[in-house]
């Protein structure tokens, strides 16, 4: 397993991205029940990646900025901050205070800091940051979820339909098994089962399943193994999970099965709409292949 690599960073941005509202209420349900969602919400990738360029301090993973609105009427920023790595960062809480500062001097508006720190240090769990000199004195508290504190209630997870339920027990299980692949591969298939059990639709299945491939890596021979009795249940169910070819995509990280055998049709001379009826995969998929291949011409 030690030469398998287990890439965090992408699924947990993908996740934020897609299911937001979802990860609030997850994990901040106080912000969240003050939320006006029904004004919707807009993320800043742009604002924030000017206040990191200029603030330049330590390890950055997944940050993302979030307008919303409060139900009193008022635009506020939400600022979100998943750490991945399995250690203690001395820099962490540094770079909360930062970041909210910074945001908040550049644009004018108030910031909420929030943390999710995926680590496995039970001891790490820094929640302020601050100084002061000479009766002066400045402080950031911010709340912080520790993943590794789920542990204790797993049958919460397992019957929560949030999608963040399976999104933190996969995580949890990828760090519990990283020694132990052939438990690994047990907890995989529980998990990709267990999408369909939960009553997700299709298109919500395939994101929490590429979340799970993408973190619980496996080598080749297991792997082969996962697909085989994942295809054998679909059978006996008469259950269809994903696609055969989305399967083939997802389990490399990226959808590299379905992007060469796009490739391939578009070289047959088949249109996009026709690409799409054929593999039942989306719109933008197809475009993603196809501007490339017109921009290289």
């Amino acid at each position: 397993m030690k030469h398998l690599r287990s890439d965090y960073d992408s699924p947990w941005k993908e996740i934020l991205d897609r299911y937001f509202k979802d990860f609030m209420a997850f994990f901040f349900p106080r912000a969240s029940r003050e939320i006006d969602w029904a004004k919707g919400y807009a993320f800043l990738d742009k604002e924030l990646q000017r206040v990191i360029r200029d603030a330049e301090i330590g390890r950055r993973l997944v940050d993302k900025l979030v307008k919303v609105w409060k139900k009193d009427g008022s635009e506020a920023w939400v600022l979100i901050h998943v750490e991945i790595q399995g250690y203690k960062d001395p820099e962490f809480a540094r770079r909360m205070y930062v970041y909210n500062y910074r945001l908040f001097d550049r644009y004018a508006r108030h910031v909420a800091s929030l943390a999710i720190l995926a680590d496995d240090n039970k001891e790490w769990h820094p929640v302020s940051y601050g100084y002061k000199l000479w009766g002066s004195h400045a402080r950031l508290e911010f709340p912080v979820v520790k993943l590794i504190d789920y542990a204790a209630n797993l049958d919460a997870l397992y019957q929560t339909k949030n999608p963040f339920g399976v999104v933190v027990m996969a995580h949890l299980k990828a760090l519990e098994t990283r020694h132990d692949s052939e438990n690994r591969l047990n907890w995989k298939l529980k998990l990709a089962k267990h999408l369909y059990a939960q009553g997700f639709v299709r298109q919500d299945i395939i994101e929490l399943f590429r979340f799970i491939d993408w973190v619980m890596v496996l080598p080749e021979g297991l792997e082969h193994r996962f697909s085989e009795e994942l295809m054998k249940d679909e059978e006996e169910k008469k259950m269809r999970y994903i696609t055969s070819i989305e399967r083939i995509g997802i389990q490399k990280g990226i959808q590299k099965g379905i992007q060469q055998t796009i490739r391939k049709l578009l070289l047959n001379g088949l249109a996009p709409d026709e690409i799409v009826k054929l593999l039942d995969i989306d719109m933008q998929t197809v475009l993603a292949i196809v501007q490339p291949s017109e921009t290289e011409h």
